[in-house]
């Protein structure tokens, strides 16, 4: 239906630019702390090449309410210079014609030769590129506070079964277990998590990836569900529509142990000056020890009439895969290069640990997934009903086997 009424609404118009000569707007959601510090590197080397950079941030929703506003955008006929677009949804908006060539920026800076294929394809509407990636998040990222671990004579958990005895034992302390956001794609992400570890990266591509009704309705998703609510046990009262920042807080403080969350906390950590190994760990989430759930955040560029208002479109395409940009952009988010090149020395052991797995299942194609949470493995209409389906059981006394009917019917309607 998007796809239907985006289309004839855009034929009816003309893709206009109210901007100004050399001007790219820029509509993302990257606004907390570490993010906001983070793309601010690139608005300051894109006005040091002497264009005009307009920041439309809009907070919230883990994306969904930028994409309301560029979808409300794009059918006026004015969508901004480039956004914050990932996944099979550039494939969508390729689709419908909507997104420019960076084919020449491509080639004269090498991006076949400095990006893996896993990056590179995703960046291409049939064979060409129209977006450019800024970083490589791992999601399946577990953050605990160590004074609090150290503390109460405990050690990380390293599987399922671990993390609830810990859990046990936290909450016995008088300590808040789990720090979580009770958001919808906050609930999806510890879901994934959880599937990952129970099931194991063939099991999570069939199930996500491929949309493999056997799978979506087994033991082992069912498994997985009842996994997952355990979690709610040890949160607390305040997490519902709780922002992943805050829950991030609790952690930092020591108002809580653990969360599970991709590594864009880390720049939240980053941002309070505290040193991975000595005030936080960052580890795998129990259970998917060198399995590597990827996001891939990246800036989509939208046609444009105006000549200069091109240019600086395609200057900032360089601009973000530039090795300057890359170390220090990825150094204030927490994820890490994109560029196999990236001299990693000046990167801490979280970031440095993130890339030597993402290599690693790059190179030998196992225990690298996309993840579904955040819109890498299947298309918005997808995750998003697959997301309802796991709050509400989140949320609810539903049974997991009730689950899984739920979970396979919302996929078969949205496809």
């Amino acid at each position: 239906m998007f796809k239907k009424t985006l289309l004839a609404l855009a034929l009816g118009g003309t893709i206009v630019s109210a901007a100004q000569a050399g001007e790219v707007e820029v509509l993302h959601w990257w606004t907390s702390g570490g993010e906001a510090k983070s793309i601010a590197v690139l608005k300051e080397m894109v006005q040091d090449a002497g264009h005009t950079w307009v920041d439309s941030a809009i907070a919230g929703g883990g994306g969904d309410s930028a994409m309301t506003v560029l979808r409300s955008r794009a059918v006026s006929g004015n969508p901004p210079g480039s956004a914050q677009i990932k996944g099979p949804a550039i494939q969508e908006w390729g689709d419908l014609g909507f997104l420019a060539d960076l084919t020449d920026v491509a080639k004269a800076n090498n991006w076949d030769g400095v990006l893996p294929p896993v990056v590179s394809d995703v960046m291409k509407h049939n064979g060409v590129y129209v977006a450019a990636p800024v970083n490589v998040h791992r999601v399946n990222w577990m953050w605990a506070n160590k004074k609090v671990f150290d503390d109460n004579g405990l050690t990380p958990p390293t599987s399922m079964k671990e993390l609830w005895a810990v859990s046990a034992k936290l909450e016995k302390a008088g300590i808040i277990p789990i720090a979580h956001g009770g958001q919808p794609w906050q609930d999806l992400t510890t879901f994934e998590d959880i599937v990952l570890s129970v099931g194991g990266a063939d099991f999570f591509n069939k199930a996500f990836v491929n949309l493999d009704m056997a799978a979506i309705q087994s033991k082992t998703m069912i498994e997985s569900f009842e996994e997952f609510r355990k979690v709610k046990a040890y949160t607390d009262k305040g997490a519902p529509g709780r922002d992943w920042n805050v829950a991030t807080s609790m952690v930092i403080k020591g108002e809580a142990a653990m969360q599970f969350m991709g590594d864009w906390a880390k720049g939240e950590f980053s941002a309070a000056g505290k040193v991975p190994g000595k005030d936080y760990y960052c580890l795998p989430f129990p259970g998917t020890e060198g399995e590597y759930t990827f996001n891939i955040d990246s800036l989509v560029m939208f046609e444009q009439r105006d000549a200069e208002n091109q240019k600086a479109q395609m200057k900032m395409a360089e601009l973000v895969l530039s090795p300057k940009f890359q170390d220090v952009f990825n150094m204030n988010k927490g994820s890490i290069p994109v560029r196999l090149d990236q001299d990693m020395s000046g990167f801490d052991s979280c970031a440095q640990a993130s890339m030597d797995t993402f290599k690693a299942t790059s190179k030998s194609g196992k225990g690298l997934v996309p993840s579904m949470a955040h819109g890498m493995a299947t298309y918005p209409a997808v995750s998003g009903a697959m997301g309802d389906v796991v709050t509400n059981f989140f949320n609810s006394d539903m049974s997991a086997d009730d689950a899984v009917v739920k979970l396979a019917n919302a996929i078969k309607a949205s496809m």
